[in-house]
This record gives structure tokens, C-alpha cells and sequence, in this order.
């Protein structure tokens, strides 16, 4: 078991240490003070912050933001959830989004641009003129949950033609990943209203794009359900070199009024048969 870091910086045998000497120490008690004594004096004389330390606050909130979302994303990691899937024999990568396992820094898009980001792994996409969307990081309640946090998408009036958020694969999606590859997406999804998903697969190389579009089954409805796709790359026209970039685009038909919610979702990959 890990045990937590002690006042002198040590920490257990699993986890990242500061080992801080007495100088930094001082420094990083000094700093903190700082920021106390700007927020005091805020409060007594109700001005703003000066617009650079606002710069460097804004800085120091995204950065320390990050931190503890990939920390708390380990930790989620470290329960076991990913290991007790159920995954095809020969699964050598599992991966699911950080966004869906701790707290995002940015919790909603209100009105948002077209490719417009919630976190460095989810984008939204769409031609929408009057942008009648929000997209937010919610609680997972269900008892039988198994990431902590989803992804819901609320639709209003929705004018465009097209609808989709896309998910960045991590760089060790693309180790080794060639035509002997399957890539699988497991994702457990809701709807207000029923409507058709699909699930698309964006491999770049150079300046070529290779895309793989499935349907996620039957249409999505009000009880949760869990759809299973794979994109098998021996079906892919791929280049003899490395795959540089991946991501896998969730596209909603026909959005009109409506809600979908994205429970969990995990991408792992397993290699193909060889006959």
C-alpha cells in the first residue's frame, strides 16, 4: 500500500516524491504568502488584480489544474477498473480519457466555436450558426458506472448539418500500430430522444487521412446501453510508415432537441489472427 508523503517530502514506494531541500521550502512558502496577501488585499480595497499577476495566476491555476488531473486520473486508473474489462485476447493497450476519470479544469462549453476544446482529449465539431450546444463534464452516479466522470452533449436549436466531438488518442495508441491492428471502442451511451451514433476513425500519415466509419448498432435511446466497435487497419489503406496522429470522431444524426450522454468510453487494441 502507498503510504502518503510525510512533512519531510517522502512519499511511498509508488508515487512521485518532491524531495525539497530547506531553500525550497522557503520559496514555495514564500510564494504561497504572496498569493495570500493579494487576495487579502483584494477583498479589503474591491479592486481588480493587476492584469500581469492575473496572467500569471491564470498560468499557475492551468498548470496546477493539469497536474492534479492526471494524478487524480492514475488514481482512478489504479482501482481496476480498465483491468477487469472484459478485452479481447492479446489487448496490449487499454486507454480511457482523462476527462472521464477526474475533474477537468474547464467544465463546460456554453455556445461554443466550432473546434473548440474541453480538454487536450475532446474537441466539438459542427456548423451550427447560432451554437445551441453545451457540452459538459458530469458525475457519474449510476452504481454501475465504471468511469467517475461523462461527457453530456444538450442540444437546442441546432440549424447545421453536422455534429460530432472528437476524441485525441494518446501517442501510445500509435506504437506499433499498423494493418495487424484492431482498434477497439468500447463506449456505454444514453439519449433523451432516440438517435443514430457513429463512431469514425481518423488515421493520419503525412498529409493523407485514412477514415473508418461504423454505425454504434441501433439507435441510442433513454436507457444506457454499451456498444462495442472495431476498426479492423488490415481493412485500412495504410502507407508503409508510421501512423502520426489518431482520433476517433463521435458523430450525432439529426441532433435536433436533444441530449446524449457519453457514460464511459475505452479504446484498447488487440492484434488480428493471423490465418
Amino acid at each position: 500500500m502507498c503510504r502518503p508523503p510525510d512533512r519531510a517530502g517522502r512519499a511511498g514506494p509508488h508515487m512521485i516524491a518532491l524531495n525539497e531541500g530547506w531553500l525550497s521550502r522557503v520559496l514555495r512558502q514564500r510564494a504561497a504568502r504572496r498569493w495570500a496577501r493579494l487576495q487579502a488585499a483584494m477583498r479589503r480595497n474591491a479592486r481588480p488584480l493587476d492584469p500581469e499577476l492575473r496572467d500569471q495566476a491564470r498560468d499557475l491555476h492551468q498548470l496546477l489544474g493539469q497536474l492534479l488531473q492526471l494524478s487524480d486520473g492514475m488514481v482512478a486508473g489504479a482501482r481496476g477498473s480498465l483491468a477487469r474489462m472484459q478485452l479481447p485476447a492479446g489487448t496490449d493497450w487499454r486507454w480511457r480519457p482523462r476527462v472521464m476519470q477526474a475533474a477537468n479544469d474547464v467544465t463546460a462549453l456554453a455556445a461554443p466555436e466550432n473546434g473548440r476544446w474541453l480538454s487536450p482529449e475532446v474537441a466539438l465539431f459542427h456548423d451550427c450558426p447560432n451554437r445551441a450546444l453545451i457540452l459538459r463534464q458530469c458525475r457519474n452516479r449510476h452504481a454501475t458506472d465504471l468511469a467517475d466522470y461523462a461527457l453530456a452533449l444538450e442540444v437546442m436549436g441546432f440549424g447545421g448539418r453536422y455534429l460530432s466531438f472528437s476524441l485525441g488518442l494518446p501517442a501510445e495508441a500509435l506504437e506499433g500500430l499498423g494493418s495487424q491492428s484492431i482498434l477497439r471502442l468500447d463506449a456505454s451511451l444514453q439519449a433523451e430522444r432516440s438517435i443514430v451514433v457513429y463512431a469514425r476513425l481518423n488515421l493520419q500519415q503525412g498529409p493523407n487521412t485514412e477514415q473508418m466509419l461504423r454505425q454504434m448498432g441501433d439507435p441510442i435511446g433513454a436507457k444506457t446501453c454499451t456498444r462495442v466497435i472495431e476498426f479492423d487497419l488490415g481493412y485500412a489503406n495504410l502507407a508503409a510508415r508510421p501512423v502520426e496522429k489518431a482520433w476517433i470522431d463521435v458523430i450525432f444524426d439529426a441532433p435536433f432537441m436533444n441530449a446524449v450522454t457519453l457514460r464511459d468510453v475505452v479504446v484498447s487494441r488487440h492484434t488480428r489472427a493471423q490465418i
